[in-house]
C-alpha cells in the first residue's frame, strides 16, 4: 500500500456529490454526551459515466451508519452537531428522493406484493398506474424475480427480499445510494450473489454508493474507495483505493492482492493502526 494524501486534503476537480468538512454529531448534552463521528472530511466527486462505489468498516460504535444517515438527512443523526455537509454542492437540508436507502431490515411493506412494494414509490409521485407497473415489471427482470411478482414478502427467502428492497429503491433514480449493512443477514453464497447483483446495477446506474459492512473482504471486493473508521470516537482514519471488480467475488478473493490487502487490513481493524493517510494497491 502506498501512501497518497491524508483524507479529504485533495482539491476537488470534478462537481461533487457528497461532501465532509469536519462533520461532528454529538447525542445528548452535558457529562453524558455521546460523540458518535467527530471532524469527518471527504469528498466524493462525480465521475462522468462511472460514478464510484465507497465501502465503509470499521468496528461497533465508530459510527458508519451515522455518516450514512447524516448523507440522507434522517433524524435524529441529522442535522450534525458541527461542520458541514452538502450533496450535489449545496448544504443537505432534508431527506430527498435523489438519496436512496437500503438496509438490512428490507422496509418491505408487508400487505402489498413484489410488484406492488417496487412500484409504491411511483405510485407516491403521482406516476400513472400503467407506468408505473411497466417499471416495475423492468426491474423485476433486472434483480431476477420474474414469476414473484405477486407473492408477499413473507413468501419470499432473505435475499429475495433484499432484491426487491434494492429494486423499490432504484426504481426511483437516486443519485446516492445509501446501503447500511444490506447483505449482513443472508447465507455466504447468497451474499456473494448480491454482491455480484450490485455490481451489475451499480455499472448501469453510474451513479454512487456508500456501502457500510462489517465483512472486510465485502468492502475490498465492492469498493473503488474504502473507508476505514475507528471509534471512541468515530473518525474516519484511512481511505483505500481499490481496484473495480471485472470477475466473480469467489474469483476475485483468490488473487494474491486481494488475500494480501484483506489481510493486512484486517490487521489493522484489529490492532488499531490506521495512518490517517489514503493508500492505493
Amino acid at each position: 500500500m502506498e501512501t497518497i494524501t491524508p483524507p479529504g486534503s485533495s482539491p476537488s476537480k470534478l462537481p461533487e456529490m457528497v461532501a465532509f468538512e469536519k462533520i461532528t454529531k454529538t447525542f445528548g448534552e452535558g457529562p453524558s454526551a455521546k460523540i458518535a463521528i467527530q471532524d469527518v472530511s471527504f469528498v466524493v466527486e462525480d465521475l462522468p459515466n462511472a460514478g464510484e462505489l465507497i465501502t465503509i468498516v470499521g468496528p461497533s460504535g465508530c459510527g458508519k451508519s451515522t455518516l450514512l444517515r447524516i448523507i440522507a438527512g434522517l433524524l435524529p443523526h441529522f442535522p450534525p452537531t458541527s461542520g458541514q455537509a452538502r450533496v450535489f454542492g449545496k448544504p443537505i437540508g432534508q431527506a430527498g428522493a435523489d438519496r436512496g436507502l437500503v438496509d438490512q431490515k428490507y422496509s418491505l411493506l408487508p400487505h402489498l406484493t413484489v410488484l406492488h412494494n417496487i412500484a409504491f414509490g411511483l405510485m407516491l409521485r403521482d406516476v400513472p398506474r400503467k407506468e408505473r407497473f411497466a417499471r416495475a415489471h423492468e426491474w423485476i427482470a433486472k434483480v431476477g424475480l420474474e414469476g414473484s411478482e405477486n407473492k408477499y414478502p413473507y413468501e419470499l427467502s432473505g435475499g429475495m427480499q433484499q432484491r426487491v428492497s434494492i429494486a423499490a429503491t432504484l426504481i426511483l433514480g437516486p443519485r446516492v445510494l445509501l446501503m447500511d449493512e444490506p447483505f449482513g443477514a443472508l447465507d455466504p453464497r447468497i451474499r456473494l450473489r448480491m454482491q455480484e447483483l450490485l455490481i451489475q446495477l451499480w455499472k448501469e446506474q453510474q451513479g454512487t454508493v456508500f456501502l457500510v459492512t462489517h465483512s472486510v473482504e465485502e468492502a475490498v471486493y465492492l469498493g473503488d474507495r474504502v473507508f476505514v473508521m475507528a471509534a471512541k470516537p468515530g473518525r474516519l482514519v484511512e481511505i483505500l483505493k481499490v481496484p473495480r471488480p471485472d470477475e466473480p467475488p469467489e474469483q476475485a478473493r483468490r488473487n494474491p492482492w486481494f488475500i494480501n490487502f484483506t489481510q493486512e487490513l484486517l490487521r489493522r481493524l484489529e490492532q488499531g493502526e490506521p495512518t490517517g493517510a489514503t493508500h492505493t494497491v
